[in-house]
């Protein structure tokens, strides 16, 4: 869609038939327990987005579809589709938006229920192609309505402004912040203390060395960002992936890690974290010692010729990030099903949760160029267990569509595991594994969702829906699973 950035204000405040703009102050309600419980309802719940879907007529102007979670766990019936084109949401629709590329969610206006962060990294705004929006979309006692466009503030053409997004507590303050990336050096923090007519409090700039190019590529600036307590002080550090240039010709690839300051002196840089390749981090407390570890990923041919990706763990301390890896993981480490093969991207999304209850977050590893049986870019998902010396191929899981008890059937170009997401739907303690297939049936795309149980992931009572099961139109392939809410 375009937007004039005169309009936003405008556009946040047209919520007919939405929840009521009033809002609770903070002193009323508590934060939402949940980052993801948008209904306040106690259960976490999942959001798929389908970015490439074709809304009123617009192809790829994108959408985005919430499962409620509940005792039973999500299902297709109780869901919602949200677009730029739904009643309260700012904007219009428009070809090639994209709406749902990138997702994170928070309370961020602290009235205890948690609000739907969705990026749309190729909005035209006051005619600059690709300059990119950000949508907050805000909880409620009855789901997700209404909604406030974050602007950046220095748009431009081809910023990409939303490409990465992520949610916390940075100032230490008990207010959440959203921290926003794009194609260029700089995260924008909009603080929290937000409302649903004016936004964010205020908005910092946080400026990095990552590298960035005139052209604006969008394999460029903060490809992905990620949020925890790594040193355990009660505020929220933030993890950047990206290509690292701290000087003239000098250019490293893998994760930057800031930490967050309870003292209102802002986000600090601690270290880098060299990864051969960029990809992506998440963020979780592996080895159950109260401080957040950070796991990263990297992409073929980066740690030896011709393999095919890896995950490294970094183990948080009272100083930070530990800077040697605890251990870096393949599909040839021990206790790892499957064989490490050429382009398999293994480590290509990644979910920090506790599958087991057992104390120590395991991780969710997307493979989805994984060859199964004789079929081509099926793709695979591997679920790794947390210990407490830290992450470990022991007691691996493996899981695709040839899986037993995991519906339907492996075929070329599913792209199995293109997202993934552990989080706990039906409030048992155990975090369940949602998985994104963009490619299932000819690009419509699909969702997986197998709970997680004392023994790890279990296939019993495994589900799965495609887009028209929850409302999405099956025209134009709009690769439902593209992205799963992660963080």
């Amino acid at each position: 869609m375009r937007l004039r950035t005169t309009t936003l204000a405008l556009a946040a405040l047209t919520v007919a038939g939405a929840t009521p703009l009033t809002l609770a102050s903070p002193a009323s309600a508590a934060p939402a327990k949940f980052a993801d419980d948008f209904n306040g309802d106690g259960y976490r719940d999942l959001v798929t987005a389908a970015p490439m879907a074709t809304v009123g007529g617009a192809k790829y102007a994108g959408a985005v579809v919430v499962n409620y979670g509940s005792a039973s766990g999500i299902s297709a019936a109780r869901s919602a589709v949200i677009s730029q084109n739904t009643s309260g949401i700012p904007g219009t629709a428009e070809q090639e938006d994209e709406f749902g590329r990138t997702l994170a969610s928070g309370d961020l206006n602290n009235d205890g229920y948690a609000d739907l962060v969705v990026g749309t990294e190729q909005e035209d705004v006051d005619g600059d192609t690709d300059s990119g929006t950000v949508v907050v979309v805000w909880g409620g006692a009855s789901g997700l309505s209404g909604g406030l466009t974050i602007a950046d503030p220095a748009a431009a053409a081809g910023a990409g402004y939303g490409q990465s997004l992520a949610v916390g507590d940075f100032g230490g303050d008990g207010r959440v912040d959203l921290a926003v990336g794009s194609r260029g050096k700089d995260i924008r923090i909009h603080e929290g203390g937000f409302t649903k007519s004016s936004g964010a409090a205020s908005t910092q700039k946080l400026a990095t060395d990552l590298y960035t190019s005139d052209a604006g590529s969008s394999s460029y600036g903060a490809q992905n960002l990620a949020a925890g307590d790594i040193n355990g002080d009660g505020t929220a550090d933030l993890v950047i992936s990206g290509q690292y240039n701290p000087g003239p010709g000098t250019y490293d690839d893998g994760t930057l890690v800031y930490l967050g300051s309870a003292s209102g002196s802002g986000l600090t840089f601690q270290t880098f974290l060299r990864n051969e390749a960029w990809r992506l981090a998440a963020v979780g407390d592996l080895n159950a010692d109260g401080y957040a570890d950070v796991v990263t990923s990297a992409a073929p041919g980066s740690v030896r010729e011709g393999d095919g990706g890896s995950v490294k763990a970094y183990l948080g301390s009272a100083s930070g990030v530990r800077t040697s890896p605890q251990t870096t993981i393949t599909q040839d480490s021990e206790g790892v099903p499957g064989v490490d093969e050429p382009e398999d991207w293994f480590g290509d999304s990644l979910s920090v949760g506790d599958v087991n209850g057992d104390g120590y977050a395991d991780v969710a590893v997307g493979a989805l160029y994984e060859k199964v049986g004789d079929t081509a870019q099926t793709g695979s998902v591997t679920v790794l267990r947390g210990s407490a010396t830290g992450l470990t191929g022991t007691g691996s899981q493996a899981f695709s569509q040839a899986t037993e008890g995991v519906p339907g059937s492996a075929e070329a170009n599913d792209f199995f595991g293109s997202s993934v997401r552990l989080a706990d739907h039906n409030g048992d303690g155990k975090a369940d594994l949602s998985v994104g297939a963009p490619g299932e049936n000819d690009a419509n795309g699909a969702v997986w969702n197998l709970r997680g149980a004392s023994s790890g992931v279990t296939t019993t009572g495994a589900l799965s829906f495609g887009p028209s099961a929850v409302g999405v139109p099956t025209v134009d392939y709009p690769r439902l699973g593209f992205t799963l809410l992660r963080n």
